[in-house]
């Protein structure tokens, strides 16, 4: 075949896709832990034979922009690639040799047909636990990544298909729950199997030296797709700010400072100006920054450009060393994506100035990650890990989504009948949250409630949240969403406002844990939001009365609203289980 024939090679293109999406599905198919098995915290991706990123399952944008960073730190660093073999799976979680954080392990594979290495294959999945100072390895108070778990240099976990046994049982002697991370090593091991298999069809189909044709003409496809998208966007300058709300072992804000510079079909993006590193575990390392620049990007200018290596060469980023977004070692970095959502909502935020209406107001910008240890009567030590999402941002098209997984981290829901089957925790609400997204013309999405009962045994509570200071902006006059909140209401009655970033905190069986995320940002003038909307908001509970009132302008809808709910009208299924957030959700 010729190797620039198109429609050749979009089949080639769309077979290595497949491909990774074959090795996603073993994974989803064969772990063990509700972190994989049921948020889907995982990725999987084919390399080309040099390790540049080809092809990527649909999974999390921020590993998979980062994956061929640590396949490269690998190669020029550690394990050069002409001394990989058949049969070889490296493996490394250490974000200092290109990793993301210690929880995330990754694994690599070569592919070789007829002797010659046709590409590589690879996986990232969370484990529920990498040992550190706190069960799910946030621990709040590291202030170097040694407090965070176990590090593995690159090294080989299996060597030409045998099993490194001792490399494999050091990892689960350091781990709380050896069984899962057992399971779930063993489903990475297994896809990349499948990935391999898959890449060696396409090979043996089309002949080696036409694939590696057809993989390079796949990057500089998507290069020239890339530049496209840039050049037509205007040429000039834009800058943004976005402050964390701290680090979780001071009060001092973070400070993140873009200045981004288009030319042509080029673009840069300067962090000079954003703080220094910090002493706490919230800090990124150059490949999590730029995953989340390269996903900012690509979310902006298209959707329609495949996502590979070939999309990060019209993208310079500058990293000034020592900074929060490109910490030095050993500083802390397993809560990174603190910052990292913040790094995209702070490029969304200079793109606003340039491509104002592709650009909708922030989203929550946090992964809600909470752990519970957990020892029950008969000391038998579980860790119940999870994830939770808020409200995206109004946008000039329509309503931001209510309680739906950024893209950036792209998790999905944990059914709270499959949590409580395995672990003693009883949920006694879950639901949107009435008033939570910002108000505009387009209001925002709506944030959540996730409250549960420890039923049995004590625990300890770590979290690893945000949002608790600092709100997701508005745009173009739209309000801001919600702030965050979590309440620990004990079985004596006393209740305790947390910080956003602890760990350790003791519950007994009894106590309630309430988790409030935030609702998006709002998009334009409040007061003039389609009021037929504003009805619908009200019938429905997700505006109350008194927002109607106050900051829609509208009076005479919220005097209507009281009235029906004055006549008994709110006690029904579609109005008051969403009327006040005593009463949003799911009663247990």
């Amino acid at each position: 075949m010729s190797p620039i024939d198109p429609v050749r090679l979009e089949v080639i293109r769309n077979a290595l896709v497949a491909a990774a999406e074959e090795m996603s599905i073993t994974i989803w198919r064969t772990s063990r832990s509700t972190v994989v098995r049921e948020i889907l915290d995982f990725s999987t991706a084919v390399f080309d034979a040099q390790g540049r990123n080809i092809a990527q399952s649909a999974r999390i944008p921020v590993h998979l922009n980062s994956m061929s960073d640590c396949l490269k730190t690998i190669l020029e660093q550690y394990i050069p690639l002409d001394s990989w073999n058949d049969g070889d799976v490296i493996v490394t979680n250490d974000p200092y040799a290109g990793g993301q954080h210690l929880p995330d392990i990754q694994t690599f594979r070569p592919v070789f047909v007829d002797g010659e290495r046709v590409g590589i294959v690879g996986t990232l999945c969370h484990h529920v636990d990498v040992g550190g100072g706190a069960a799910g390895s946030y621990y709040a108070a590291a202030t170097e990544v040694f407090h965070e778990g176990i590090r593995i240099p690159p090294l080989r976990l299996v060597d030409q298909g045998t099993l490194n046994a001792g490399v494999f049982e050091m990892l689960l002697y350091n781990v709380r729950q050896p069984d899962e991370t057992r399971g779930d090593l063993n489903a990475q091991i297994a896809a990349l199997g499948i990935g391999a298999r898959a890449v060696s069809r396409i090979a043996k189909k089309y002949g080696n030296a036409n694939l590696a044709a057809a993989m390079s003409a796949i990057l500089d496809g998507s290069e020239r797709m890339m530049r496209a998208a840039i050049a037509a966007l205007p040429d000039g300058t834009a800058s943004f700010v976005e402050t964390v709300d701290d680090d979780g072992q001071s009060e001092t804000p973070i400070r993140l400072e873009i200045a981004i510079t288009k030319v042509g079909d080029t673009i840069s993006l300067d962090f000079a100006g954003s703080s220094p590193q910090v002493r706490g575990p919230v800090n990124n390392t150059p490949a999590m920054t730029c995953s989340a620049v390269y996903y900012a990007l690509l979310a902006a200018l298209g959707s329609d450009i495949p996502a590979n290596s070939g999309c990060y060469r019209p993208v310079r980023v500058n990293l000034p060393k020592g900074s929060v977004v490109n910490a030095q070692f050993p500083a802390p970095v397993a809560g990174r994506m603190v910052v990292n959502h913040r790094i995209a909502t702070c490029v969304f935020g200079a793109l606003a100035q340039i491509m104002p209406e592709r650009i909708p107001a922030a989203y929550y910008a946090i992964s809600y990650v909470y752990a519970l240890s957990i020892v029950r009567p008969n000391a038998r030590r579980q860790v119940y890990f999870d994830i939770e999402v808020g409200g995206w941002g109004g946008h000039a098209g329509g309503d931001g989504a209510s309680a739906l997984s950024c893209g950036l981290h792209n998790n999905t829901n944990a059914p709270i009948e499959m949590v409580e089957a395995k672990y003693p925790v009883l949920f006694t609400r879950y639901g949107l949250l009435p008033d939570s997204g910002g108000a505009g013309a387009h209001r925002g999405g709506l944030g959540l409630v996730r409250e549960f009962r420890l039923e049995a045994g004590e625990g300890s509570l770590s979290t690893n949240f945000e949002r608790f200071r600092f709100p997701p902006y508005g745009i173009k006059g739209g309000l801001p969403g919600s702030l965050s909140s979590t309440t620990v209401t004990h079985k004596d009655g006393r209740t305790e406002s947390l910080n956003s970033k602890v760990s350790g905190i003791p519950l007994a069986a009894g106590d309630l844990v309430t988790i409030a995320t935030s609702g998006g940002g709002g998009y334009g003038d409040p007061r003039e939001r389609d009021r037929a909307k504003l009805a619908d908001d009200l019938a429905e509970g997700l505006v109350t009365p008194e927002a109607a009132r106050t900051l829609y302008g509208a009076p005479e809808l919220a005097a209507a609203a009281s009235t029906k709910v004055n006549c008994g009208k709110a006690g029904s299924a579609r109005t008051g289980a969403k009327a006040a957030p005593a009463k949003t959700g799911v009663a247990a």
